[in-house]
């Protein structure tokens, strides 16, 4: 379903007119390209500008052949090739693509790529007036391309497909793997799962989302100062007796907000940390290279030899949270002593801070294990840093 209509691409089409004769034969599109061009998304556009009732999307992907023995070692070790056209089965590909475009239902392979072989179950696809047909070697075949009534290349420049495979290698990097050592996430008490489960459901009225986020926030200030250096004391009570106790060095604490989202977390850190100078750090995404981008930067003088608590409200990406980091070790803030704080962090998130820089103290009250496309953290606590930013400033 798009946004202006219906297309099906399952069920029985009308293969026949009402006189019984055939109809004629599907129109067939080819997609060529690349590795990561982008031959699903052009697939899709087409789909969605496409005003006809009934369209199929087969994939290339689904006709490697089934490796043996010797191919399965060579592909564990890397060095099978897959994107050599000997890699795929060319003749039930075209017998596959010709029942098709004569309206007939056929049976598509499944493959998969763990095990480099086909599934037991089968996908039944139905004939359609088009056919959308992409491949990296779409058109290697002479009796393939016998079967294809318009041709497209998707060319991309081959330094964007890099990239794009390695963004797509990097976002699953992460799975599978322990989280770091260096993460701290706040005790998952029936106390703060309740907490959890009225600020990130939909319903939740504003007055108490605030009101609950905030009290996950001061839970978190306080369980953030646990891991700052301390000395043992003695100290007199009133009753002239004497207490063996702890007291924080003598280093300062500055407290830094990453604009918009982690101004939130200024007031919690302001009611725990006496007299605390602040900072503030606005760094947005650029829409058109995605990257991020410092707009603003006001950091309290002499800052090097301070213990930094660096805050925002989530951390998906980390994108933003590694610039800020970066920032204030080019203020010549030790690494060691950036204590970077969320209400709540992707896995993925977690990851790329840990990895990029080692020795930052990474806390929080949970971990979602996965962001969408759009990079928010599912099932997250609202759309990016909107709702808490929005519930929360000014208060």
């Amino acid at each position: 379903r798009t946004s202006k209509r219906t297309i099906y691409t399952a069920g029985r089409p009308p293969w026949y007119s009402e006189t019984g004769a055939p109809v004629d034969e599907a129109f067939v599109i080819g997609l060529c390209g690349g590795s990561a061009s982008g031959k699903t998304t052009v697939a899709t556009r087409i789909i969605e500008a496409l005003d006809v009732p009934w369209v199929v999307l087969l994939s290339m992907d689904s006709f490697y052949k089934v490796l043996d023995e010797g191919q399965q070692a060579l592909a564990a070790r890397s060095d099978y090739n897959f994107d050599h056209p000997d890699a795929f089965d060319f003749e039930l590909l075209v017998s596959v693509l010709r029942k098709l475009k004569k309206g007939k239902s056929v049976k598509v392979p499944v493959y998969d790529f763990t095990t480099h072989s086909r599934r037991r179950e089968w996908k039944t696809v139905y004939g359609a007036n088009v056919i959308v047909f992409e491949g990296i070697l779409a058109f290697a075949n002479k009796e393939l391309l016998k079967l294809l009534d318009m041709k497209v290349f998707v060319d991309t420049d081959s330094d964007i497909r890099l990239v794009r495979r390695l963004q797509a290698a990097l976002a699953s990097a992460h799975q599978g793997q322990p989280l770091p050592k260096t993460l701290s996430v706040l005790e998952n008490t029936p106390q703060v799962r309740g907490m959890h489960t009225i600020i990130r459901n939909k319903d939740t009225t504003r007055d108490e989302f605030i009101f609950y986020s905030k009290r996950l926030m001061r839970l978190l200030i306080e369980h953030a100062l646990s891991f700052l250096p301390l000395k043992s004391v003695t100290v007199e009570t009133p009753q002239g007796t004497m207490y063996e106790g702890k007291r924080f060095h003598r280093q300062r604490i500055t407290g830094v907000s990453i604009l918009r989202a982690g101004e939130t977390m200024e007031q919690a850190l302001t009611a725990v940390c006496k007299d605390i100078r602040l900072g503030k750090i606005l760094i947005q995404t650029n829409h058109d290279t995605g990257e991020p981008e410092l707009h603003y930067l006001r950091l309290p003088k002499e800052i090097s030899e301070d213990y930094v608590i660096l805050m925002d409200s989530t951390v998906s990406t980390g994108a933003a949270a590694m610039m800020a980091v970066r920032v204030l070790l080019d203020h010549d803030v030790q690494e060691d002593r950036i204590f970077l704080l969320s209400l709540l962090m992707a896995e993925m998130g977690v990851h790329s801070v840990a990895y990029a820089f080692p020795r930052v103290r990474i806390i929080t009250t949970a971990v979602d294990k996965r962001i969408n496309e759009e990079f928010h953290i599912i099932p997250g606590i609202g759309e990016g840093v909107l709702r808490p930013a929005t519930a929360l400033r000014g208060l």
